[in-house]
């Protein structure tokens, strides 16, 4: 009877998998976060603030913060789709970071924030499970 595991230098199929995912959630994420930034920029008015919200930024900022987040998540996506090592250790800490700027810009905009920050939190785990990054 032979073992079909795959041997130590192969990563599993599931994992490259994993890694596939995330590269492609993770240039969604950051196409998504473009549309949003550039929403932002380019009519103030779009989004609507709720009243008394403690972190009040303008919106104009939010979109130089999303427009900027989301270039990094989109190259940062292309490097993942070329197995880079950097860009796993880059697309986990990016997603954070895109998860905490979408949870203070939940009063903007509630449902597309919390839709985003899942499919970071998603990403991160896709790229944390064993064999997803190779060291």
């Amino acid at each position: 009877m032979s073992d079909h595991r795959p041997s130590d230098d192969q990563p599993s199929g599931w994992a490259l998998g994993g890694v596939v995912f995330a590269a492609c959630v993770l240039t969604l994420i950051g196409a998504f976060q473009v549309v949003a930034g550039l929403a932002a920029i380019i009519e103030d008015e779009f989004f609507v603030v709720a009243r008394n919200y403690t972190f009040d930024v303008d919106t104009t900022a939010w979109g130089w913060i999303h427009l900027l987040l989301g270039v990094l998540l989109i190259v940062t996506g292309f490097g993942l789709f070329g197995r880079a090592a950097w860009a796993a250790v880059a697309a986990i800490f990016l997603a954070s970071l895109s998860a905490l700027a979408n949870f203070f810009f939940i009063p903007y905009y509630p449902g597309w924030a919390i839709l985003i920050i899942a499919l970071d939190v998603w990403v991160i785990w896709s790229l944390t499970r064993p064999g997803a990054i190779e060291t």
